[in-house]
Formats: structure tokens, C-alpha cells, sequence
């Protein structure tokens, strides 16, 4: 993947500002007038937040971008502008009278928040001044972004799209709860887990989703959905029917907020310089993985987000649900790409398991990796097994650079896998024969291959927890 030239890109960006203030401290002692901690208050931190952080991230990324919006004749205010005017952005901003400028105050304590106060006053902006606004906007940029926060700011998405349309430039929305009916026409929405719920119903499995979305997309003219679904990564749905998954980042999460901003405005400047929707899309799975790195809302530089893509990170690799791996698993094979697949507990990982999963990776394309759930290694091994969780067992093997796919089950075996997927081969590691692979005879029965590959000696979890227990 190729990262674009930003500065190709350029952004207009309407919605809701915030300012994101930190007062950091280190609490030492309870209060005498209450069961409260005293937070001893050494440092206050303000940022740009809502909107105002979409357009940081896109001016981050080396975009030029503008913002339209509004804030009161206030101190938040007048901040906000001061920080978005040293960003580089070019600020378009109504002060409305008798507003008061959102104002979001954490009390953070050796990055824990204790307290969060929230300053608001909803209030509708002038419609006038806000299509004007546009109108003087527009012709300069490559495409609009509607960052809705539901404060006031887009009252009537149809008109603003509208406007934009008639410049024959591509809508981008961040939707509240709103109907989706109202952002009618637009380009593309991007809706996390929860503002799709609310907008299609609940569903049950991951094809339910999809047809609704493809209805919704059909029913509204909008050319695709990109959800944002936290800890299961992102998923992208055209109104072609074409349907991309991109798995969570692997890295530790610290905090999530922000991280729809940064997904936004990645895709919004990706396709203003010149990237297909696939790769913004990807690019953006990669910025947001950054960003949830960090504590707090924070933006992803140019510079920044160029070294991680330079690390060949591919951003189709990762944890799946067993649907999702279906799907990729199915588009591999249509590209003549070779799935290999093995499967075990994968409990304290050692030197052993990546000797032989390299090995597997280097009998084909792509390398399958199923795991046992915590129940099933409990049954299996017993009391006190597995002493790693699944979920971070699951994160160590995608973080392998051997590894492409990392899907869990919770049956004793993986042979309900193995029949959904049909690997071409099937690898296992250990003292086993070809014939005492579980699985092996579904894999041979559609004329697919089984192997054994040699672990290395004196390497087993089992020896490493009883040298850890006789310590």
C-alpha cells in the first residue's frame, strides 16, 4: 500500500466544535468532606475535540482542510480558534450569540479519568449564515465532510448535501442518531456498531447486516457504509455488493476516543489525494490503530502514519469472526492464493510455535490460525488452564508476521472449521503421523493435504508451566 500525497488533498470539514480540556494530577488522599479522591491539579491540557479534532487529523495528515461551524463569544471559544489557527486550519467559524462553546473537562490521575464534566447549550445555528458559509467554501475543496454531533451545527443535512452536490463533490458523513434518511444522497456514511443498530435494528449474524445496509444503501443513494465496529476492527459495504473487512490493529488499546475522528478524516484525505476507497479505507484502519494507542483524543501525523505503512503492515490481517474469515478466506482462493490452515491452544507462545508456524506460512499464501477458546483449553488441559487469555492469545499470534488470519472455536476440535473453510492444506505441529491429525480425513476427502512439521525439542507449554510451578 502507498501512502498518498496529502497535500493533493483538500478538505471542507462542517459540524459540531468542541474543546477537550485535562486537568492532570496525582491523588494522594481522600477528602474529609466526602468518600472522594483530592486531585492535586498540576496541569491543564485543552485540545480540539468533535469536529474540531476531525479537522486536526485531517491538517495532521498534511491535507489542507477548512472548517465551518460555530462557538460562543467565550474563553472555550476563543481557545478553540487559537488552536485550530496554529494548526494550520483554516477556520470558518460564526460566533453565535448567546452561545456557549461545548466544553468536555476530564480530571485525569495517573491516566485514569475521574471525573468528566460536560459544559453544553444546544442551540441551533443560523441556517443562513451556514449556507453561506458553504457557498464560499466549496469550489476550493476536493470534497465535503458532515461531522455530526447532533449540537446544532446540521440541523438539515439535505440541504448542505444538496449544496455540495451541486458542486459535484463527494459527501462524507460522521452520523449521529439521526434517521439515515436525512443524510439521503451523501457518498459515504460512517456509523459505529451503535448508530447502525439504531439505524437498521438489531441483527444476528454478520449477512443479516449486510443485506439491511445494502437495502439502507439502495433506499438513501448512498454509495457506500463504512462501520466502525471498536475491538472487531471495520467493515466496508458498497452499493455494489462488495463487502471488505479490515481486522483491528494489534496493538494495546488505551483509549478508543477520537479514534471515528481520526477514520473520518483519513478516508476524507486518502480520496482527496487520489486513493481508491479500498486503500482510504485501509489507511484509515491503520491511523485508528495508532490512535487508540494513546490516552486520549489525539490526532496521526503524516510522518507518523508513512512509518507505520512502511513497516508492510497489510491491513487485511488480523482477528476474525468465523464469518468474516469465510468471506476473505473465499476472495483468497478466487485469487489462486493457497490457505494453509493449523489450529491449537497456543497458551504462553514460544520459540516452538512460531518455528512451526513460519513453516506452515511457507507451504502456501496464506496462513489460517485457529484457536481454543478458554473454555475449550479448560476442558482439554484442565483447572488452571489456559493461563493466557483467549482474546490477548488471539492478539500475540496476529501480531506474527507468518500469521494472516487468527479465528477462535469453542468446540473440543477444529473440524466444524475446517469444513466451513476447506483449507488446501492442513498443517499440524508435534509428534503426530499424517493419519492422527485431527481434521485430516474432511481435508482429504475433497482432495486437500495434511502436514506435519517438527516442533522444536525441549520447547512445549506444558514443560514451561511446570518449570514456572516447581519455581
Amino acid at each position: 500500500m502507498k501512502l498518498p500525497r496529502f497535500d493533493n488533498a483538500s478538505v471542507l470539514v462542517i459540524g459540531d466544535l468542541m474543546l477537550d480540556r485535562y486537568w492532570h494530577g496525582i491523588t494522594e488522599r481522600v477528602s474529609a468532606e466526602a468518600p472522594i479522591p483530592i486531585v492535586g491539579v498540576k496541569d491543564i491540557e485543552d485540545r480540539p475535540g468533535a469536529a474540531a479534532n476531525v479537522a486536526l487529523n485531517v491538517a495532521s495528515l498534511g491535507a489542507k482542510v477548512a472548517i465551518i461551524g460555530m462557538v460562543g463569544s467565550d474563553e472555550s471559544g476563543e481557545v478553540l480558534i487559537e488552536k485550530l489557527d496554529s494548526a494550520g486550519i483554516s477556520c470558518r467559524l460564526h460566533k453565535q450569540p448567546g452561545y456557549r462553546t461545548t466544553t468536555k473537562l476530564r480530571i485525569v490521575s495517573r491516566n485514569q479519568q475521574l471525573l468528566r464534566a460536560d459544559f453544553e447549550l444546544y442551540e441551533p445555528m443560523d441556517e443562513k449564515v451556514l449556507r453561506t458559509l458553504l457557498d464560499e467554501s466549496m469550489s476550493q475543496a476536493n470534497n465535503l465532510l458532515l461531522s455530526d454531533y447532533d449540537k446544532g451545527v446540521i440541523t438539515d443535512p439535505q440541504h448542505l448535501i444538496a449544496q455540495a452536490r451541486a458542486y459535484k463533490k463527494p459527501v462524507m458523513v460522521d452520523p449521529k442518531f439521526k434517521n439515515f434518511k436525512e443524510y439521503q444522497g451523501a457518498t459515504i456514511i460512517k456509523p459505529n456498531i451503535l448508530e447502525l443498530s439504531y439505524a437498521i435494528g438489531q441483527w444476528d449474524t454478520e449477512l443479516e447486516m449486510t443485506k439491511r445496509c445494502q437495502q439502507l444503501m439502495n433506499d438513501i443513494s448512498v454509495d457506500a457504509i463504512l462501520v466502525t465496529r471498536s475491538s472487531e476492527g471495520m467493515t466496508l459495504l458498497e452499493k455494489t455488493g462488495s463487502v471488505t473487512h479490515y481486522p483491528a490493529r494489534t496493538r494495546e488499546v488505551y483509549d478508543v476516543s477520537g479514534a471515528g475522528d481520526t477514520v473520518i478524516a483519513t478516508v476524507c484525505s486518502a480520496l482527496g489525494a487520489g486513493n481508491t476507497l479500498t486503500d482510504a479505507v485501509g489507511l484509515a484502519n491503520i491511523a485508528a490503530g495508532l490512535v487508540v494507542g494513546h490516552f486520549g483524543i489525539t490526532s496521526v501525523s503524516g510522518p507518523e502514519l508513512r512509518q507505520e505503512v512502511a513497516g508492510h503492515l497489510d491491513f487485511d490481517k488480523g482477528k476474525m469472526s468465523r464469518e468474516q474469515l469465510l468471506k476473505v478466506v473465499n476472495e483468497a482462493k478466487l485469487q489462486r492464493e493457497k490457505i494453509v490452515m493449523t489450529n491449537g491452544c497456543f497458551d504462553l507462545l514460544h520459540a516452538g510455535h512460531v518455528n512451526y508456524l513460519k513453516e506452515a506460512r511457507s507451504l502456501g499464501d496464506r496462513l489460517v490460525v485457529a484457536v481454543n477458546s478458554d473454555h475449550s483449553v479448560a476442558r482439554q488441559k484442565g483447572d488452571g488452564r489456559p493461563l493466557v487469555t483467549l482474546d490477548h492469545r488471539m492478539t500475540t499470534l496476529a501480531g506474527l508476521a507468518d500469521v494472516d488470519w487468527v479465528v477462535s472455536f469453542d468446540e473440543d476440535t477444529p473440524e466444524e472449521l475446517i469444513r466451513l473453510l476447506k483449507p488446501d492444506i492442513l498443517v499440524k505441529g508435534g509428534d503426530y503421523s499424517v493419519d492422527q491429525v485431527v481434521g485430516g480425513g474432511i481435508v482429504r476427502a475433497y482432495n486437500g493435504e495434511v502436514r506435519v512439521v517438527s516442533l522444536v525439542e525441549d520447547c512445549s507449554t506444558s514443560a514451561l508451566v511446570e518449570k514456572i510451578r516447581e519455581m
